[in-house]
């Protein structure tokens, strides 16, 4: 395979081509692409210059929500008597908490001034059925201040003992929520608000649902019957039914404030909201869907793309790929550069066996059995479904996954192929994951460039600069229509 990966490199004519930058962790692999590569990037838009004055003044003037400090007049008990909760995310997403830039500080300093007592403000970290955050990770999230000073805890979606019954939705189901949220006095969201390729859009009420929910009720938000729908897709919240359940759910809890910001590709603060759960959530909406949306006129032979921040493992980066899904051909490649830097670079043990499931299956038998009367939902099932319409539309074939830190053993589950295949000078166990990420990638690009002049003798060709964050579509701007289905 690598002699065969080696001519076919020198096959391919790259005089004249251009250098990208292909984000990969905190660094960057510089990958060769042709000078008709169209970079496919978010609109440019101005960082926040003083992002404390920023903050400060969006806590001051809420959107259609009185400030903290009128929240905690307005209680029948004293400020000092009054417990509050503030949820926050975990450390897959990228939200500025801690230090001078950071909104948890000024957030803390208003309770504090208004009267709360510090013992009586607890830090919940939304996990959804995530795995609990490490004592360093919430150091690395919200700073040794914070973490010193405030009692912080982990949401567990399986604990029924530290959940509270809220009732259920319209769409049926009994909801439970993390306790110490639900019954605090004054209860607070944070959050990021990006693309979302379930739920439109992240932060707002998905800071509640699936992020302290019970185990059933984030299955129900992950299930065939949402995810199947074309709406359940980046930016659409109308008619969404992932959004609509989160939003219901959310409000059945009660969100007394949020503070939820946007960021740019850099992860600089673009804009910060607060106030109303869905007032100010709707306006953080409308300005990501402004600039992270990139119109194209055709899907492309080759895309080009990379898991970003949130792609710390396998089960994180099938948001990459699906971004890159509406701008590919049916016959075309999708290449993701996938910086897997997490203790488990692939998922958990659920996750993994359903891997394999979907690899035995097959994209179509797998979704038959994830929707049949006997199947028991199983927990992380819709990361493989997910995965599952990738290579609905590309093949396994047109899947490469380059992802140096996975063993080559547990490449067999992954859905696409090996990109450890297009190791040729680097495959040492002296060299990098760095120089390997960019080995695998240029060839594996150089590979496809060669496959793809079989439907045309100049393949178009497409990177995604931002990876899971912009948001591409074809210039109809509505939402594909479901794939064919079994």
């Amino acid at each position: 395979m690598k002699h065969d990966i080696k001519d076919i490199a020198r096959s391919v004519n790259t005089s004249g081509w251009k250098k990208v930058d292909v984000e990969y962790g905190k660094n960057c692999l510089e990958i060769s692409v042709p000078p008709d590569c169209q970079v496919l990037t978010m609109k440019e838009m101005p960082a926040i210059a003083d992002p404390p004055t920023a903050i400060r003044a969006a806590l001051a003037k809420p959107i259609s929500s009185p400030p903290l400090a009128e929240f905690v007049r307005r209680k029948a008990k004293r400020p000092e008597d009054l417990a509050v909760a503030i949820t926050v995310s975990d450390i897959t997403r990228p939200v500025p908490y801690k230090g001078k830039n950071g909104i948890m500080t000024p957030l803390l300093q208003e309770l504090v001034a208004a009267g709360i007592r510090r013992s009586n403000i607890t830090i919940v970290v939304g996990t959804g059925m995530h795995r609990p955050s490490t004592d360093q990770e919430k150091l690395d999230m919200l700073g040794e201040e914070v973490c010193r000073d405030y009692r912080i805890v982990d949401h567990n979606c399986e604990d029924l003992a530290s959940l509270a019954y809220v009732g259920k939705t319209r769409t049926g189901g009994d909801v439970y929520v993390n306790a110490v949220f639900y019954r605090a006095d004054i209860r607070i969201a944070t959050g990021l608000v990006e693309s979302h390729f379930m739920a439109g859009v992240s932060g707002g009420r998905k800071s509640i649902c699936p992020g302290l929910v019970d185990r059933r009720t984030i299955q129900k938000f992950h299930s065939p019957a949402f995810l199947e729908s074309p709406f359940a897709d980046n930016l659409i919240l109308e008619g969404n039914p992932c959004h609509e359940e989160s939003l219901e759910v959310a409000l059945t809890v009660g969100v007394d404030f949020i503070v939820n910001v946007n960021l740019d590709r850099d992860m600089r603060l673009l804009k910060v909201v607060a106030g109303d759960l869905v007032a100010a959530h709707r306006e953080a909406y409308e300005f990501v869907k402004d600039y992270a949306a990139v119109e194209v006129d055709e899907p492309f032979d080759i895309v080009l793309t990379h898991g970003g921040y949130v792609g710390m493992n396998h089960y994180q980066t099938e948001k990459a790929a699906c971004h890159a899904l509406p701008i590919v051909k049916k016959t075309g490649t999708i290449i993701i550069a996938a910086d897997n830097r997490d203790a488990d670079p692939i998922g958990g043990l659920e996750y993994r066996s359903l891997l394999h499931l979907l690899k035995l299956q097959g994209a179509d038998g797998y979704l038959r059995i994830l929707q049949s009367p006997s199947w028991t939902f199983t927990k992380d099932q819709w990361g493989p479904e997910e995965w599952g319409k990738v290579v609905r539309k590309v093949g396994e074939e047109g899947l490469i996954y380059c992802a140096p830190a996975i063993p080559r053993e547990q490449y067999c589950m992954l859905p696409g192929r090996c990109g450890l295949d297009f190791l040729c000078e680097s495959d040492s166990p002296s060299a990098s994951d760095l120089k390997k990420a960019a080995e695998m990638v240029q060839n594996a690009f150089l590979f496809a460039y060669n496959d793809q002049r079989r439907n045309s003798e100049r393949p178009s060709t497409a990177f995604i600069r931002e990876g899971p964050y912009a948001v591409p579509m074809l210039k109809s701007g509505k939402p594909a229509p479901p794939v064919s289905r079994p």
